[in-house]
């Protein structure tokens, strides 16, 4: 792929990140977190230093059909939010990097095996959130293992992308670019999402929302390009993750209430009894109730999905509330736009 210079902006986002790296050297000489902050800036140093503009790399002949249709996709998604959706965008998806590797990021969630509490970092900007990312398969793994030997449950999995909430002009990455038409455009309108709206100490919304505004916005501008085949797609992804979204409040209740119905340290052993009993009967839920009516995922996830407390609230942080989000767009008559600006109102009101 043919490499266009950067010139300017490389050397000024570079003498940025270079302050940054320095500062978090200060606090990493004393701070485990401080350590992974230089660790994190590192890796957004080298992805922005690795940034090329899409439009020049659409142009470019070398580079190969299937990647410069994404690479349009992209621009036309980007566009779309912002005109249609009136997401900020700024530079936000005009660039492309390709990080050298398939996996951009490794997510590491941890919770107690006899509570629904979840281990949680906190970071600067975002706040307090239940998962921590890895840049490196050793590290994650590393741990990944320290906390099962403490006894906790953990779930480690990959993710394609990630937001920098405005603070950079984010590129679309490779791992992005692996996904289908619909995932891309779901995954740039979630992304942008979060530059519109990203509260402290609220991952479960923060990632619920953009989740819902990713998928009924990619279904809307399918069908605003008479894509329909595309658009079903989406929809019928959506559908399903409404079904499991649903599956997952259930379980999560009946879990949370074995637990607490049987409090006191002297009464775990029947805690955890009662955990493997409720996962047990989740599973077969999963695979003679819910799987079959699944439109786009395979039944064959409803095998081998992970059950423990990590997994669970995991999967909770991005799908919470999804029905509320529903009843404000059928509110809004499927304006999602309008949807959106209630949606954010009502939460804000409720943070006060």
């Amino acid at each position: 792929m043919v490499v266009v210079s950067g010139g300017w902006r490389r050397w000024r986002w570079g003498r940025i990140l270079l302050g940054g790296l320095v500062g978090a050297l200060l606090v990493g000489a004393v701070t485990p977190l401080g350590w992974f902050v230089i660790r994190a800036g590192w890796e957004e140093a080298r992805i922005l230093w690795r940034r090329e503009p899409i439009e020049a790399l659409v142009a470019e002949p070398s580079v190969d059909a299937a990647t410069r249709g994404k690479l349009r996709l992209v621009l036309e998604a980007r566009a779309f939010a912002a005109l249609r959706l009136g997401l900020p965008t700024d530079g936000a998806f005009t660039q492309y990097a390709d990080i050298g590797r398939d996996t951009l990021v490794l997510v590491l969630s941890a919770a107690e095996r006899d509570r629904l509490v979840p281990m949680t970092w906190w970071f600067p900007i975002v706040g307090t959130v239940p998962y921590k990312g890895f840049f490196r398969w050793d590290e994650a793994t590393r741990t990944e293992a320290g906390l099962r030997a403490a006894g906790l449950d953990t779930y480690l999995r990959p993710a394609p992308a990630f937001s920098t909430l405005g603070w950079f002009e984010d590129p679309v990455l490779n791992t992005t670019l692996q996904g289908d038409s619909a995932s891309i455009v779901e995954t740039v309108i979630h992304e942008l999402t979060h530059a519109r709206y990203f509260p402290r100490d609220a991952v479960p919304f923060n990632e619920s929302f953009a989740n819902f505004v990713g998928a009924r916005g990619a279904e809307q501008f399918f069908r605003a390009r008479g894509d329909a085949v595309n658009a079903d797609r989406v929809a019928a992804r959506w559908a399903d993750e409404r079904r499991l979204a649903e599956f997952w409040r259930r379980l999560y209740g009946a879990i949370d209430s074995a637990f607490a119905s049987e409090p006191g340290e002297a009464r775990r052993d029947r805690r955890l009894a009662l955990r493997d009993s409720l996962y047990g009967v989740a599973r077969r839920e999963l695979v003679d109730s819910v799987a079959p009516l699944f439109q786009a995922i395979d039944p064959r996830y409803a095998e081998r999905v992970r059950l423990d407390n990590a997994a669970l609230i995991a999967r909770r942080i991005y799908l919470t509330d999804l029905e509320g989000f529903e009843g404000a767009y059928a509110q809004a008559g499927q304006d999602l736009e309008r949807a959106m600006a209630a949606i954010i109102r009502r939460h804000a009101a409720g943070r006060r």
